[in-house]
């Protein structure tokens, strides 16, 4: 299976995978994103993740090229975060290289990313000093210099995916482990979907729900682990509120990238 084959089945496999409380998976969608969404991104994003492969471009160019290719479809935004993981593991032939590339992405990169991100609706925080939404932020970047891995570095302490850049891809390597360790296909999604769910504060539901509701939700997933809830009531009750764990879902969808390069079988 090559790099690219990798991403588009870990992009599939994450979004299939049920059930995952809150998410989008085979048995649930949101009244504005469904699984065909989905899916379709998967298909759509190739020629960017060809990109990443071939190292045709810088990093942040890449990730515009993947968010421009999947923002064609009524669904929205489905994998903005995944590809802030999957290109930089992409280029860098796994998680050692993803670590040494991102140290090295340049002002422009982040000028990118900042132009893919003005061509979404993906959340962010208010009152960031480097706002997204404010039409002078790229002039902010270029008149401070500040690379892509300086932008993530500012935005880590309020982004589990962000955070990812500037920890050595630390949860990606744990959820991979993970993923071997509770064995193949979609249980050991599930599994290591709920351990990070019980362990990780999500911050895709603090930025649109708050704190309170991202700690809570933790709770009930370690409930879940201990055998005092029903997986399946937690997902109807955060489906129902629309208490969606976006960050932890692109977190597993580049962790079973890395596993799926390591041996893990996805088709048991």
């Amino acid at each position: 299976m090559t790099p690219v084959e990798r991403a588009q089945m870990a992009m599939m496999l994450e979004v299939c995978a049920f059930p995952k409380p809150g998410n989008v998976d085979r048995c649930h969608d949101y009244d504005d994103t469904r699984l065909e969404h989905f899916l379709a991104s998967t298909i759509l994003a190739r020629p960017a993740l060809e990109m990443a492969a071939e190292k045709a471009a810088g990093p942040g160019e890449i990730i515009h090229r993947a968010v421009a290719l999947t923002n064609t479809h009524r669904g929205g935004n489905t994998h903005f975060g995944a590809f802030l993981l999957l290109v930089p593991l992409i280029m860098g032939d796994g998680i050692e290289g993803a670590r040494r590339l991102v140290a090295t992405t340049t002002v422009e990169d982040a000028v990118e990313f900042y132009r893919a991100f003005q061509e979404t609706s993906v959340r962010v925080n208010p009152g960031d000093e480097l706002d997204i939404n404010d039409p002078g932020a790229i002039d902010e970047l270029k008149k401070r210099e500040l690379t892509l891995y300086d932008v993530m570095l500012h935005s880590a302490p309020r982004d589990m995916v962000a955070r990812e850049w500037v920890n050595g891809f630390h949860l990606t390597r744990k959820a991979a482990d993970l993923l071997k360790q509770f064995g193949c296909g979609q249980e050991a999604v599930v599994e290591t979907f709920l351990f990070l769910l019980a362990t990780e504060p999500d911050t895709f539901i603090v930025k649109k729900h708050g704190e309170a509701v991202a700690v809570r939700t933790m709770e009930h997933a370690l409930e879940v682990r201990s055998g005092l809830r029903d997986i399946y009531d937690l997902d109807e009750e955060l489906i129902g509120k629309g208490i969606n764990p976006g960050s932890i879902a692109d977190i597993i969808i580049a962790s079973i990238y890395i596993a799926l390069g390591e041996g893990w079988e996805w088709d048991c």
